[in-house]
């Protein structure tokens, strides 16, 4: 996926690519909440994160709004894999990997933003805990800096497929 210059992405009329990353999860639920680091810390030109906690579907008017060509939610997701790996889930997929700590059901959220965003994507990171705490596994926050890298390096289609 091509980056544009920072200098030359004004956002004039949605004269710019511009993708946005949306961090879901609960931050009290220890890994649960990686989903809402990897907003906080992601930053890259051309990118807009935003941080959704547990409703995501209270963000949508951001995304309605800029119209991302690319959108990328990312969450803690139970496959059943070593933790801190990294899978994209299709739509069909999301209901086999919920943790359900979220308002709406991820599936329906993706559904609703579809006419919104260029291509939508779901990347789940396996959590090590979701039990009760702030603190993110450090096998965890491995795989979210891993997925940061990958987004900023345009590879999220190296990430496999759940």
């Amino acid at each position: 996926m091509p980056q544009i210059p920072a200098h030359l992405c004004a956002r004039k009329a949605h004269s710019c690519i511009m993708n946005m990353l949306l961090g879901i999860g609960n931050t009290l639920r220890r890994d649960d909440g990686i989903g809402c680091l990897v907003a906080r810390r992601f930053s890259h030109a051309g990118w807009k994160a935003v941080e959704c906690g547990t409703a995501p579907e209270n963000f949508t008017a951001v995304v309605r709004r800029d119209r991302p060509d690319l959108l990328v939610l990312v969450d803690a997701a139970d496959m059943g894999l070593a933790p801190g790996d990294l899978r994209r889930i299709p739509p069909e997929k999301i209901q086999d990997v919920g943790i359900g700590t979220h308002q709406l059901p991820l599936s329906h959220l993706i559904a609703f933003l579809a006419p919104d965003a260029g291509e939508i994507v779901f990347v789940g990171i396996q959590p090590e805990s979701v039990a009760d705490g702030e603190a993110i596994s450090s096998t965890v926050m491995k795989g979210a800096e891993r997925l940061m890298a990958a987004i900023r390096q345009g590879e999220l289609d190296r990430i496999p497929l759940y």
